[in-house]
């Protein structure tokens, strides 16, 4: 298998860490509270209009439960609140609440400064030709599964073993 520090993915998760970590010192600079990745996540999420849990949970890819753990925690931070979804009376949507509009303008206005300073950094037709490529229709997702299916492990023997009824 090849390993290689020139995949594109390791390169945009290089990139999003550095987004990531500029934004949370910015807003820790500017006297906004902590946001963990999740609720890091979920803000930028809501704000292209995903509301409801679990297709805010379907997005970031965690569970339903995680989700709502991390919508509760912000709900007490006064970051959103939970209200009743007009089209569904048995499930709920998240609003951001005045705070949490507050630190989504600090974010813009930080991410328009890290863009900038990108510029700088690379040259602007560089910068412009990355937003296009990532806002480009990539197409389907690829799956490439091995043709014998996946491997199996051996099974451990001896001290330290599983149990297992096998194992009897």
């Amino acid at each position: 298998m090849p390993v290689s520090d020139k995949f594109l993915m390791r390169g945009l998760l290089h990139g999003f860490y550095w987004f990531d970590e500029g934004l949370h010192k910015s807003l820790a600079a500017g006297g906004w509270p902590l946001l963990s990745r999740s609720q890091s996540m979920i803000m930028i999420n809501l704000t292209d209009g995903i509301t409801r849990p679990s297709d805010l949970a379907r997005a970031i890819g965690v569970s339903r439960q995680a989700v709502q753990r991390t919508l509760a925690e912000m709900e007490h931070d006064g970051l959103i609140s939970l209200v009743p979804d007009p089209a569904d009376g048995r499930a709920k949507i998240v609003r951001v609440s005045l705070d949490g509009e507050g630190i989504n303008i600090t974010a813009l206005r930080t991410l328009v400064a890290m863009e900038a300073e990108l510029e700088r950094r690379l040259g602007k037709q560089v910068v412009a030709q990355l937003r296009k490529t990532l806002y480009a229709d990539w197409g389907p997702v690829v799956v490439d599964a091995p043709p014998s299916g996946p491997p199996r492990r051996p099974a451990r023997k001896g001290k330290g073993a599983r149990w297992r009824k096998s194992n009897l």
